[in-house]
C-alpha cells in the first residue's frame, strides 16, 4: 500500500512538472524576438563598471550572491564525494606498480603529458585572472587548472601525481577559495555598503587592473573549483586502486 502510494504520488508530480514545462515552452518568444530589458542594462552596467567581459559582470559583480550559493553548491558537492569515497577500514590501497606505472605508459602519450602540463596549468591560470577580460573566469579556469594537473597521471603513474597533489593541501584550499569569496563579500560592509558591493576602484576599462572586486572573486573561485575537482577525480582514482581486503584475501 506505502508502495503504491509512493508511486502515485511521484506520478502526480511528474505529471504537474510536465503540464508546466509544456506552458512554459509554448509561451516562449520567438529567439531574437523580443529583446529583454535586463540584457541591455547589464550590458551598460558591465561597461560602467569597467568589466570588458559582460558575463562575468553579470555572475560576479550584478548577481555574485547568486554566485556564491553556486560556489558553496559545488563544495558541499566535493565534501559528499570525499566522505562516501572516503577509504574504509575493510579496504586497503593496492600498490600504483601493481595497477598503473611508467611502463604502461606510451612515449608519445608521456611526451604529451609533459609538455602539455606547464602549458594546461598556464592557460587555467590565465583564464582565471584575465575572467574579466576575455571569456572566461574563476569556473572555467580552476576546471583547466585540475584538468592539467591530472596529466601528470597520464603522463607517469599515481605515485608521480600523488606527489603533486597532497589531498590535505587541496582540502584546505578549497575551504580557503571559500572563505575568500566571502571575505571579499564582506569587504563591501566594512566598507559602508552592503554583502558583495564592489568596493575597489574600477579602473580602465579593458586594462588588467580593472573591474573591481570581480578579479579578486574570480581567483577565489578558481581556487574553490579547481581544488574541489582535484579533490572529486581524486577519490575516484583511490578507488579505482583500492579492493576490499576480503577480496584479495579470498584472491
Amino acid at each position: 500500500m506505502r508502495a503504491r502510494l509512493t508511486v502515485l504520488l511521484a506520478g502526480a508530480a511528474m505529471l504537474v512538472l510536465a503540464v508546466v514545462g509544456v506552458r512554459a515552452l509554448i509561451h516562449l518568444p520567438g529567439a531574437g524576438d523580443v529583446a529583454h530589458p535586463y540584457g541591455a542594462r547589464a550590458v551598460a552596467a558591465a561597461f560602467h563598471h569597467a568589466t570588458a567581459n559582460a558575463v562575468m559582470s553579470v555572475t560576479l559583480d550584478q548577481r555574485g550572491f547568486d554566485t556564491l550559493g553556486e560556489e558553496f553548491v559545488l563544495l558541499a558537492a566535493a565534501v559528499g564525494t570525499v566522505l562516501l569515497l572516503r577509504e574504509l577500514t575493510a579496504e586497503r590501497e593496492e600498490e600504483a606498480a601493481h595497477t598503473y606505472g611508467p611502463e604502461d605508459v606510451f612515449e608519445a602519450v608521456r611526451l604529451a603529458g609533459y609538455v602539455l602540463l606547464p602549458v594546461t596549468l598556464l592557460v587555467g591560470g590565465y583564464v582565471v585572472v584575465h575572467g574579466h577580460l576575455t571569456p572566461g573566469g574563476g569556473f572555467q579556469g580552476g576546471t583547466v587548472l585540475a584538468t592539467g594537473l591530472y596529466l601528470a597521471y597520464l603522463a607517469a603513474d599515481y605515485r608521480a601525481l600523488d606527489r603533486l597533489r597532497p589531498p590535505g593541501v587541496f582540502d584546505a584550499a578549497e575551504g580557503l577559495g571559500a572563505f575568500a569569496y566571502v571575505a571579499v563579500g564582506v569587504g563591501g560592509l566594512l566598507a559602508g555598503s552592503g554583502f558583495l558591493a564592489d568596493w575597489l576602484p574600477w579602473g580602465q576599462l579593458g586594462k588588467p587592473l580593472s573591474a573591481g572586486t570581480v578579479p579578486l572573486l574570480n581567483i577565489a573561485i578558481g581556487i574553490e573549483v579547481g581544488s574541489a575537482f582535484v579533490l572529486v577525480v581524486a577519490k575516484f582514482l583511490e578507488q579505482a586502486l583500492t579492493v576490499p581486503e576480503q577480496a584479495a584475501e579470498e584472491g
